[in-house]
Order: C-alpha cells, then structure tokens, then sequence
C-alpha cells in the first residue's frame, strides 16, 4: 500500500434554488463520491467537503415569487438536497451551507486578505436596472448576444459558448431573463478582483498540469489566460455576506458576490469540519501541508471559477501575483492539484431544464429505483469527458444486463450453491491452472481499477471491474460445479472456494461505485462490521444569514475511519458461516421506459 496522502475532495456546491436532478450529481456528485471512498479505501486520510450555495439574487427573485424570505426558500432547499445526496450514498465528511456565520467569518477574512495585498480595489461601473421595478439585475439575469462570438444567448457574466468573461453592458442586444424588457444601464461603484495580476503566474502554474489533467479541463483554462480582466466581487442587493470594510459593512444593499463567497466554501466548510471534530487547526494539514493533495470536482460550466479564479483568489490571500504580499492571518493556501470537471448529460436527447419540466430530480428517482443503479449508470456511461445522453432504455438495458445478469448472478450463483450444499465458506484443495489464473487476474485488477479511478478515470475503472465479474462468471460456467457435485464434490469444494473469492475481490472493486450493494456483499459473506460506511443526517446549530440567534439545520457527516474495506485483495476464512443470499438488485421491467417516457411528457406539458 502506498505512502499515506492527505486528500482534499472538493465538491462543487449546488444551488439551494431547487432540488437537484440527476444531470447535476453526474458532474459534481457521484464522480467525486468515488473517488473519494476509493482514496478512504487505499489508506488515505480524505476530506470531502461540500453544501448548499445559498446567497444571490436567483434565491431572492424565487422566494419573492413564492411570497417567501430568502432565508425560507435557502432553509427549504438546504434540507432537501441534503436529505437527497445522503440518499445517494455520498460520502462527505461536512456538507454544510454557506449562510454560516463561520462561512461569513473565512470569507470576509479573503476579501480583506486579498484587499491588503492591493488584489481588490473599488471602481464605478455601469449596473443593470430594471425600468420596471427600479432593482438590480443580476449579471445573470441579463442576457443577449455574445460581442466576441456571436452567441445569442450568452449571459451578462460569461458567455458558454466562448468561455469568456462579460459585464451586461457588453451584451448586444442585451434584455432581462426575468420578464423580457431592456435594463437601464446606471452608475454604481462596487469592489474588483484584479484577475489581470495573476495571468502570468496562473499560466505558469497550469503549464505544470501537462498530462496530468482532463484535456478538455487544461485546454479551455488555457485559453482563458489571455482575456483575464478585473472582475467584479460585489453586488447590488441585500442578500449575501457584507463588505468587511468601514463605510461598507453598514450599507444594506450593498454585498459580496455570490460567486466570490461559494469558492471560499471550500475552505469554510474544512474549517468548520475542523471545529465539529474538537481539532480546530485539523483543517491546515489538508491546506498548508506542501505534500496535501486537493482535487475540485464539478461540471464544465463551473471550470473557469475553479481553474483560474479561485487559484486566483488563493494566490492573492498568500501575497503571490504581479502586486506581491503577505499571507493573511489564515496564512499561505494550496493551489488545486486538479480540476476535475465532467461535461453535461442531457436526456432523451434534450437539455435538463427544470423551468422546462424536462428534468428528473434525484428524490424522484430513488423513490422508484435503487441509488446504487444511479450510481452505476453515471460511472459507466456518465459524461466523464464529452457530453452524454441518459435514457431510459439505457437505463434499462445496464441494470437488468450488468447489474442484474452480470453482476447479481454472480454473487446469487456462487454464494447460493455453497450456502445450499455446504452451508460455509469451504477450504479449497489442490489448485489447477485454471484456478490460479482466475485468482491471479483478480488480484491483478486492483492495481489497474485503482489506477485508473486515482486518476478519475471512472469509465474505464468501471469497464476493468466488470470484465473480473465476466471472467468470474464465466469460470464458474466452464469448471460446472453443479456437475461436479456429484462426480467430485471435492473439486467442487475447490471451485467454489475460487469463486467465492472472486465474488469478495469483485465486491471491493466495486465499493466505490456500488457501496450499498456492497455492504450487502459483505454481509452475505459472512463479512461482519461496517464495510463501506454510508453519510448521515445530522443536526446542528449556528447563526445563520446574518440573523441574530441560534438556528437548527441539517449537515450531512459520517464516521468513515473505521471501516473494513480495504483496496486490496483480503483472502476468504474457510468455515465463515453462509446463508442463502437475497437478490443483489432488481431486475427492471421493459415497460418502465414507456411509463418514464409518458410521465416526462406529462411534466413538460404542465
């Protein structure tokens, strides 16, 4: 086993504007949890960190829509999502939210960091106004046709054809997404990053990242560098974390970014991680140690705040750029060591859209089917680095054909026949050729499935591990212990003793991907404790929105530390009790795609 890391897993923080739906924890979700489990598997100490982004005029327009405060619609959605991420089995160590008052603490703390250093200096630009309502537009409730590429569509920060950054007033044609009319354009002074001071450090930092970040990852960052420009960190409105500055603090609406303060969410979340656990300075060995590894996950729309402006905000707060410095009171931070970003998964052939109606949200689907069958299809046919399309046939066709055929009668086959004929796990005799090269080729997979899933590579680690499940199976196929039973019931001891074997490596292999199904494993095999721990739901109090007093809310932890699971080949006790196993999954009837079919339309049609 290798040299113990330190791990940050960070986890890109979804919106509390709504549930999330299964095109969201494609990117940032399930891509992140299996990387995470893998590395708490291989030894290393892992911190996964995460909650809910809940500042911004988005949370504020939607809760005037209902009749609402903004700190109603972010407690509804904080729950909800939380409560639908544990049900997916994500493994985090702190899923908190960003309307803390540790959160306001660490991100205050950046802007005056960034702001002593020379980093961030106050300019008067031109803001967006509603005619109708005399309120703020937000940059991205403003949208119009790109000036650099022609894109109709592009939004008042950044256009997602080009990648490149915006102001509102630079949009042709520009227009409010909220209810169609022209923005007046007024005088308003806010606060500026300076990104420009930091092109030529950044462009020497990501050059080191050759061959070892995602193509499509490196390249798009690259080729930002050259239009870094000053970009704006506050914000006309009441709702976010206040400006740390005298003159500033007291302004009512006048806050930060919500852009500028999810980032920092990264770091607050690891600190008060650090706080819950009674180690308050815990949090340094994963941002200051110079050997502590930190990997970003999201989806592609997110990678220009991961791979240039977070990077940038870091810097600045270590005194590092064209201005120089000194660190912070927090002291000098830890660049990314990879931004790992999916692109987008659309279904049916058509883009999620819930305003549309052409979503699935992740609590709808597991009340209907199994998270592990999510989990699985994500990993095996997600969109790890080109966008890819989910449907119910698909969905269909790997459950029933991986999951189900492959997989579950592996396990219901081997575990069946010796629980039926022996009722224990049996010794196995003298070993042919045939048995050797199984065992062998199964322990073999470790070393290449662990590889690829250290280098996020899911898709392919997946596709080794099933091909075990294949070979597993079709060992069983040839050497017939069913026959064997009553030609050699001592050979059959032997076969099924390999075969077991392949069953509890197949099973680790796995636990990454399908950790509920594999406690299951576990515990058929007469595995005893936790194999592979599952998230929870806790209660917790703090200060939240700015409000005076103590408020209730949920994070989501876990006790992982203790768990069995190991990357590694572990070898079957010979006598370990056996009863017959209950089916792994569920086989999926073809008629369910015809009903998820009607049921979308249905939806849209609302």
């Amino acid at each position: 086993m290798s040299l113990k890391r330190h791990i940050l897993t960070a986890v890109a923080w979804p919106y509390a504007n709504g549930p999330r739906h299964i095109g969201h924890v494609s990117g940032f979700g399930v891509p992140s949890d299996v990387f995470a489990r893998f590395q708490r598997m291989s030894g290393h100490d892992v911190l996964m960190v995460s909650g809910t982004d809940e500042h911004g005029t988005p949370i504020q327009v939607l809760a005037d829509q209902e009749g609402v405060t903004a700190r109603e619609l972010a407690d509804r959605y904080n729950r909800i999502i939380a409560e639908d991420l544990v049900g997916l089995g994500l493994s985090y160590d702190l899923f908190t939210r960003t309307t803390t008052a540790n959160h306001y603490a660490v991100v205050q703390e950046l802007f005056t960091g960034l702001h002593k250093n020379g980093y961030i200096f106050s300019k008067v630009t031109k803001g967006a106004i509603s005619p109708s309502t005399g309120r703020t537009l937000p940059d991205r409730y403003v949208e119009g046709t790109c000036p650099i590429c022609g894109y109709d569509g592009a939004r008042g920060d950044q256009c997602d054809n080009c990648g490149n950054q915006l102001d509102p007033i630079d949009l042709i044609d520009p227009r409010s997404k909220i209810n169609g009319e022209t923005p007046d354009f007024v005088d308003t002074e806010h606060f500026m990053l300076d990104l420009s001071a930091f092109a030529a450090i950044l462009g020497d930092w990501l050059k080191t990242k050759e061959g070892q970040w995602r193509p499509n990852v490196l390249k798009f960052s690259l080729n930002l560098l050259d239009d870094l420009q000053p970009r704006a960190i506050t914000r006309d409105l009441d709702w976010g974390v206040p400006i740390p500055l005298e003159g500033w603090s007291e302004q009512a609406n006048k806050r930060l970014y919500v852009w500028f303060d999810a980032v920092v969410g990264y770091l607050s979340a690891s600190i008060e991680w650090a706080k819950r656990s009674g180690d308050p300075e815990a949090w340094r060995k994963w941002w200051q140690d110079g050997e502590a590894e930190s990997f970003y996950f999201m989806g592609k729309d997110n990678i220009v705040f991961h791979s240039e402006i977070w990077p940038a905000m870091l810097l600045g707060y270590s005194g590092k750029g064209d201005k120089g410095g000194e660190p912070g009171a927090l002291g000098a931070l830890n660049l990314p060591t990879e931004v790992v970003s999916s692109e987008f998964l659309t279904m049916e052939g058509r883009k999620f859209s819930s305003s549309r109606r052409v979503v699935i949200y992740v609590r709808d689907f597991l009340e209907r089917y199994d998270a592990d069958a999510l989990r699985y299809y994500i990993t095996a046919a997600g969109p790890e680095t080109h966008d890819t399309d989910f449907t119910w046939a698909e969905f269909v066709r790997r459950t029933n054909d991986e999951l189900v055929a492959a997989w579950g009668n592996l396990v219901n086959r081997s575990i069946s026949m010796a629980a039926k004929n022996l009722g224990e796990i049996p010794e196995a005799g003298t070993l042919t050729d045939e048995d050797r090269a199984v065992l062998d080729a199964s322990k073999a997979a470790f070393a290449v499935v662990g590889e690829r899933l250290n280098r996020s590579q899911f898709k392919s680690a997946v596709q080794e591990a099933m091909r075990t499940v294949a070979e597993a199976n079709k060992y069983i196929s040839d050497q017939a212990p069913w026959q064997l039973k009553k030609t050699d019931p001592e050979r059959m001891k032997t076969v099924l003793h390999v075969a077991l074997q392949l069953v509890s490596d197949a099973k680790t292999l796995l636990t990454p991907i399908l950790p509920a199904s594999s406690n299951k494993v576990h515990a058929m095999l007469g595995g005893t404790g936790e194999w592979s721990s599952m998230p929870r739901l806790e209660e917790v109090t703090d200060s939240i929105g700015g409000e005076d007093g103590v408020s209730t809310y949920p994070v989501i932890t876990g006790d992982y530390a203790g768990d069995a699971a190991r990357w590694e080949s572990v070898p079957i006790v010979p006598g370990t009790p056996l009863n017959a196993p209950t089916p792994l999954f569920r086989k999926l009837d073809p008629s369910i795609v015809d009903e998820e079919l009607a049921r979308l339309e249905e939806k849209a049609a609302e």
